[in-house]
């Protein structure tokens, strides 16, 4: 979610110790070559391939780069088509329920319920017939309420709140394709949207806890609804993980937060002002409500009639996503990353092995567990450290009274721990092959500012506008407690005159590595986030909007492959089996520099895709082909 970061308040207060002083960071970066990979890895090969994937050959990176653009449209390089597939607004299928889009923005909260929500974002590809039918999941972030309502937030309406929770949330639809065009599949079994106001179970330690009982659910198992889902995962087992990031703009709590609520960001005034017709929104009268929140959610898309479960042994945090693989014995191993300021990255490991049969042969797999919080050492190794109830200093005497708060407390376990304090991790993903995990740590402006905590090996840079990406590879199994680590890249533009903004990319520069994808080539295709009011001036100026690029993770090479209309980010990136259709999400196309778009002029800043003078810029799920119906990339 593109947000005004440099606003961001720190809810991270912890004491843990900066390891600045005896960091250098250039010993933490990639070499480049083969031969030097070799020399430091000990000849462990650099070969890619998707989890879950078969392999595809080809040239890793055998397209032609497009230029920095500031226009208002998808560019991709030559014999490439890119079109849209699926739209804010947009019936996503469900029979007897197909409203069209509105482009005045008019459509009633019961309609948006059935047509797909604002500001796509991660995304998940599952086959139903190989590469020509399946099922494509869509995360739906965020609404801008300027855009969204008519007369956007003036009157405030209990029929608005309610139409912006149906704008959250996540889609199903069935799309196929017919000749060398994709289609959504309308009317379809499969479709679906799960909004805020959906029951979702609470699944693992949390489930009946006294911190999850509120009095709307007592028992407290039964949660309404998922909002603020950002990135996605798929596992090994067929099912779909939706991270809850920003939760906390959402709840409205006393003038004066209590030392929890103010840990995880929560304030007296809710940007969203849900409270005002939804009470349980108001943690004053309900202070239960937001330890329901923060979650990673399990989705089985190939079961409309399946409850979604809240997986509570995985912590509770601001998840940016959630990303699985299995251990060699056929234990779930599930990382996650907070997209915050000086906030951690985490790794899940299942106590039992996954069976076939799918999702319901797997329902409580991700209850039972260790949930670890990683420490990026100064010498390029690393350890994740337990949040185990009664070890070190998890105990009741230091507020964590059971597992269970323990994890409704992550933040506070991890300070406890010493977790290292990132530069806002985003996406991950794995490399199942090569053993190698991915993490994009888009920027943290506010590193070594004053009374702020200063670099590390890990985060190097003060000011850090442009980010970086940073890897690592457990000692052994991915259950492993120990790793090493190094940055694959640091972002920047080499023309910039502050040093720290310069980065070491090999090949097109870029900001704000925010989404990345592994493909079945082991190309790492990194999405960006540069938020609206920094796009292409002072340090950006040169970078145009944002944009999607494609990395060779064994030569370090990066080269741009798609550039988004105006104010949008990139984000999401999933492909079909044979590698031949990639499918990406423009999100906030048109995004206001700060704040809500002036729902009198909604068109002021873009009018993709549509470019309909009575409409409005709409978030979509894009399609890229090859015009040769060639594999992506190569």
């Amino acid at each position: 979610m593109a947000k005004d970061f440099s606003l961001m308040e720190d809810s991270n207060r912890s004491s843990n110790p900066s390891i600045h002083e005896v960091s250098d960071p250039s010993r933490r970066t990639v070499l480049r070559g083969s031969a030097a990979l070799a020399a430091l890895f000990g000849g462990a090969a650099l070969s890619a391939c998707a989890g879950g994937r078969p392999p595809i050959t080809g040239a890793k990176l055998g397209f032609s780069s497009v230029p920095p653009s500031t226009a208002d449209r998808v560019v991709v390089p030559p014999g490439y088509t890119a079109t849209v597939l699926a739209a804010w607004g947009d019936p996503v299928g469900v029979e007897g329920a197909m409203p069209a889009w509105k482009p005045d923005a008019s459509n009633t909260a019961a309609e948006q319920a059935v047509q797909m929500g604002m500001h796509h974002d991660g995304l998940q590809y599952y086959p139903l017939d190989g590469s020509r039918r399946g099922l494509l999941v869509v995360n739906h972030e965020y609404t801008d309420d300027g855009l969204l309502h008519v007369g956007g937030m003036q009157p405030w309406t209990e029929e608005k709140v309610k139409k912006a929770q149906a704008s959250h949330g996540v889609a199903v639809l069935e799309i196929e394709l017919v000749g060398n065009a994709w289609r959504v599949v309308r009317p379809s079994r499969y479709a679906r949207r799960i909004t805020a106001t959906t029951p979702i179970a609470l699944g693992g330690p949390v489930a009946g806890h006294a911190l999850a009982k509120t009095a709307a659910d007592p028992a407290g198992r039964t949660v309404l609804g998922t909002f603020a889902n950002c990135a996605c995962g798929q596992t090994p087992w067929g099912t779909y993980l939706a991270g809850e990031e920003n939760f906390q703009d959402y709840f409205a709590t006393a003038d004066t937060p209590t030392a929890a609520e103010k840990r995880y960001g929560l304030k007296n005034k809710a940007w969203y002002r849900w409270d005002a017709f939804d009470a349980r929104f108001d943690a004053v009268r309900h202070p239960n409500e937001p330890h329901r929140f923060g979650w990673v959610v399990e989705i089985d898309p190939f079961d409309p009639a399946s409850t979604p479960v809240k997986r509570t042994a995985l912590g509770r945090a601001v998840h940016e996503g959630a990303w699985a693989t299995l251990t060699k014995d056929g234990r779930a191993v599930v990382v996650s990353g907070e997209d915050a300021v000086f906030e951690s990255i985490y790794k899940f490991v299942s106590r039992d092995r996954m069976q076939p049969g799918g999702a319901k042969a797997n329902a409580e797999l991700l209850d039972h567990g260790t949930l670890y919080v990683a420490r990026f050492d100064p010498d390029g190794t690393g350890r994740w450290l337990p949040l185990v109830h009664g070890q070190g200093p998890l105990t009741a005497a230091n507020g964590f009274a059971d597992q269970g708060e323990v994890l409704v407390k992550a933040r506070q376990a991890s300070d406890a721990l010493g977790g290292t304090k990132m530069d806002r991790p985003e996406w991950l993903t794995i490399d199942a092959k090569s053993g190698w995990t991915y993490c994009s740590l888009t920027n943290n402006t506010q590193r070594g500012q004053a009374g702020q905590p200063g670099t590390d090996a890990a985060n190097p840079r003060q000011r850090n506008e442009m980010g970086q990406i940073i890897r690592w590879r457990e000692h052994g199994d991915f259950d492993a407690e120990t790793f090493d680590w190094n940055h694959l890249l640091l972002a920047g533009d080499p023309a910039n005159e502050r040093p720290e903004a310069q980065g070491n990319i090999r090949g097109d520069a870029f900001s704000s590595p925010d989404t990345l994808a592994l493909d079945g080539r082991g190309v790492l295709w990194i999405g960006c986030d540069v938020s609206s009011y920094a796009l292409n001036v002072g340090e950006m100026a040169r970078l145009g909007n944002n944009q999607l690029l494609a990395c060779d993770p064994a030569t370090g090479e990066v080269r741009r492959f798609l550039t988004g209309p105006v104010g949008c980010e990139l984000t999401g990136a999933t492909w079909t089996p044979d590698g031949r259709t990639m499918f990406v999400d423009i999100q906030h196309p048109g995004e206001a520099p700060r704040g809500r778009n002036d729902p009198a002029n909604p068109r002021r800043y873009s009018n993709w895709p549509d470019f309909d003078p009575n409409g409005r810029p709409r978030a979509a799920t894009l399609v890229i082909r090859k015009n040769d119906g060639g594999v992506i990339g190569a």
